[in-house]
């Protein structure tokens, strides 16, 4: 028998207001230089579409946070696994901007998130600890990869590790790359198990790149030349981090995969931060290439980004957990497939993990 860390429970929270590509058709659109983008927006919305596959995506309600979205998947990860928030040991939450309101737009992370969300669950146990990941993007990984730490070192039996995100109040609505952001929360429960197979996470790589890609992604003013100058919004190079995915992610992916010992035949599903479409479909290409294989089989990397936009930390588990509760596109998951988990984003963070379900 061997200790292993398997996710035992999934729960997530998609907001219920959808916008749609045609609703960013009154906007008016600048370059970094505050000049205005020449071409109509019915061009720059259709490019938009071709470039990331993003046709809506998700914004939560006014009266909705952070915080308010993690605990509603946090309780259906709790539900799902069949555990008491009293047995949680610790609470870890991704999330980049705390939660913000619709009114004030100041990142508010006192208390964490974690801690609000913790308070929410109305659970008392002290030992249950709660601190939150400032990770970019791969936070929900990073939080997964330490769940795993703390269970295999005998620290923890059960972790919540949630990631949520309101990314549409932190966008510039002068700013094209807005339209790619939207809000969401997922979560899952990994619980301590021992087991005489080779189920559990198998195997990981994590990486950070900051000499020169430390602020690829960034704090920075709106682009319209009437604007507040001290009101920030989420900027971004969107070609530099194309090229930087492209020729990273995929050596993390197959690092996590050749010290798993599984081979590339036995993967059934890549879970991908939806990030973009085609740097998402890129990044997959490669690392398939890496292995020989110059056509990705069929139906092997579900995508949300299409109607769910990108939210950030939430993404990832927010797919997990609908193909986990076969809500999506046909795609399932049984026992034994072998999972291929994958993100990258500020920082710049790049991540990944091998599961055995």
């Amino acid at each position: 028998m061997q200790i292993t860390s398997k996710i035992s429970g999934t729960g997530s929270y998609i907001p219920t207001i959808i916008k749609d590509n045609s609703e960013f058709l009154q906007n008016t659109f600048y370059d970094d230089r505050k000049t205005q983008l020449p071409q109509g927006n019915d061009e720059i919305i259709q490019k938009f579409l071709e470039i990331t596959g993003i046709e809506s995506r998700r914004y939560a309600k006014e009266d909705m946070c952070n915080s308010d979205m993690g605990t509603i998947a946090a309780l259906r990860a709790l539900e799902d696994a069949g555990i008491d928030g009293e047995s949680i040991d610790q609470i870890i939450v991704a999330h980049n901007f705390g939660d913000v309101s619709v009114q004030n737009q100041q990142s508010n992370i006192l208390p964490s998130i974690s801690a609000r969300i913790k308070h929410n669950l109305n659970i008392q146990n002290p030992s249950c600890v709660a601190y939150d990941i400032i990770f970019g993007c791969p936070g929900w990984i990073q939080g997964i990869l330490q769940a795993d730490a703390y269970i295999k070192s005998g620290m923890a039996k059960n972790c919540l590790v949630i990631g949520t995100e309101t990314l549409s109040r932190v966008t510039d609505p002068h700013d094209r790359d807005s339209m790619i952001y939207s809000d969401g929360a997922g979560a899952c429960v990994v619980s301590k198990k021992e087991t005489d197979d080779d189920s559990g996470i198998l195997a990981y790589a994590a990486e950070s790149y900051t000499f020169k890609e430390a602020y690829y992604l960034r704090y920075g003013t709106s682009y319209g030349p009437d604007a507040d100058e001290l009101l920030l919004n989420i900027k971004m190079d969107g070609r530099k981090i194309y090229e930087f995915a492209l020729n990273h992610v995929p050596l993390a992916m197959k690092a996590a995969l050749d010290e798993s010992g599984c081979a590339i035949s036995d993967v059934k599903k890549v879970l991908i931060h939806q990030a973009n479409e085609k740097m998402d479909d890129a990044i997959i290409k490669r690392f398939f290439k890496l292995y020989g294989i110059r056509k990705v089989p069929e139906n092997m990397v579900p995508m949300s980004i299409d109607e769910l936009g990108n939210s950030s930390v939430a993404t990832i588990p927010t797919l997990w957990d609908l193909i986990r509760r076969e809500k999506y596109k046909g795609h399932t998951i049984e026992q034994g497939d072998v999972l291929l988990f994958a993100s990258v984003g500020s920082g710049m963070n790049i991540n990944a993990f091998v599961y055995k379900v």
